[in-house]
């Protein structure tokens, strides 16, 4: 699969997806959800209801091609609410594939006072915020559940 990176048109269907859907099932909600032609070439971008399954499909000129990716920890959305059915550029898709949502951070540390009890003397005066992506988190909370067990 290589895609001149100016040229291909990314479509996010932005409502869960049932993945067990297929070549037909996925080409129905082209039609009828996206109301675009499956046949122009585009990437019609499909995810699962928990976010941690993301389907592709397109046609290359001999039929259509279906992948999928499914994420161990984390999710491709962190918000539902907030994703529409929109056009994006090839750019977000990999940023998407990666779990990365633009303009969504959060801080891996907050700063307590129970923090500042156990700190050396000398870092008290020095604040860092460490930020990372959303499905690290989550992985940082399965692992310290599995601790806990």
């Amino acid at each position: 699969m290589f895609f001149p990176e100016g040229q291909i048109r990314v479509h996010l269907y932005g409502e869960p997806v049932d993945m067990r859907k297929s070549f037909t099932g996925l080409y129905a909600l082209t039609r009828a959800g996206l109301q675009l032609d499956p046949l122009s070439g585009d990437l019609f971008v499909f995810i699962s209801r928990r976010a941690t399954m993301m389907k592709v499909m397109y046609f290359d000129r001999s039929g259509f091609c279906v992948w999928a990716k499914r994420l161990d920890a984390g999710r491709f959305i962190s918000d539902w609410s907030q994703v529409r059915t929109r056009e994006m550029d090839w750019t977000a898709l990999k940023l998407l594939l990666e779990g990365i949502e633009p303009g969504r951070l959060r801080k891996r540390f907050r700063y307590t006072a129970s923090a500042q009890k156990h700190a050396p003397a000398a870092s008290h005066a020095i604040n860092f915020t460490h930020v990372e992506r959303a499905e690290d988190l989550t992985e940082h909370r399965r692992d310290r559940t599995h601790a806990e067990r």
